[in-house]
């Protein structure tokens, strides 16, 4: 860095939809740098270990990050129940987008970094949205109501799931016709994912635009938990933006 501000961490508090969400914006020490946004998972936050690791990279590589909670999520407004869809996910994230691009202190271009369902919102939003580059983990293509997946992520739950119905009213989803928008595209997924199966992180790297890397963590699972995995997503997914924001 040269002889500027030093890396910070602000607190914003924007509007989506008439609710507030909240988020931490990390800025390095240059000015106006690119800017990477983060989706987290359907029970996460902005909080998560991951995606604060990942955020702390990209500010020591002079990239500034946007991690926030989501409508219903952390220190966000709204009732979980009752506001969270895979569209309004989408709206989050575009206000998001919206809110720290209209910033002095963060350039024009900018990234997106998806966790799980966050994976997901970022390539359903991609045609609007137009990001320079994505990272995406563990994100699921579909979810039906005839598939293992809802199962799966109702025993990996943190939370108890708000209704049996929840998944029926506000979850089932296919962005398979909106993968080739999403470009310049990194690609995780641990091939013993208990919740999302690998099939979909292949899918996404064949129908993907642009250039596209896929790594499959082996052994690995839906949080990357092993030490090893986390620490090679950190230096590969940090790579990828580097590469293709600065």
């Amino acid at each position: 860095m040269t002889q500027k501000e030093k890396p910070i961490c602000k607190t914003i508090t924007f509007s989506c939809d008439g609710l507030a969400l909240k988020g931490v914006l990390h800025l390095p020490g240059n000015p106006q740098p690119p800017v990477v946004i983060g989706a987290h998972g359907l029970f996460s936050s902005g909080s998560s270990p991951k995606q604060i690791a990942l955020a702390e990279r990209c500010q020591q590589y002079g990239i500034a990050f946007f991690r926030f909670d989501h409508r219903g999520c952390g220190d966000s407004q709204g009732v979980f129940s009752k506001v969270t869809s895979l569209e309004a996910r989408c709206n989050d994230l575009r206000c998001a987008v919206d809110t720290i691009l209209s910033r002095d202190d963060t350039g024009n271009k900018f990234g997106l970094f998806g966790s799980s369902l966050g994976g997901t919102v970022c390539i359903a939003s991609a045609s609007q949205l137009r990001a320079s580059a994505f990272v995406t983990v563990a994100a699921p293509v579909r979810i039906r109501s005839n598939t293992r997946a809802i199962e799966a992520i109702e025993k990996s739950a943190d939370a108890a799931i708000p209704d049996a119905s929840f998944f029926q009213k506000n979850l089932l989803f296919d962005i398979s016709e909106n993968i080739s928008d999403a470009r310049e595209i990194m690609i995780f997924h641990g091939d013993a994912d208990e919740v999302i199966p690998v099939s979909h992180a292949r899918e996404i790297w064949q129908k993907a635009g642009g250039e596209k890397k896929l790594i499959i963590q082996k052994g690995g699972d839906h949080r990357i938990s092993h030490e090893a995995h986390q620490e090679q997503f950190i230096r590969e997914a940090s790579d990828w933006l580097r590469t293709h924001l600065l």
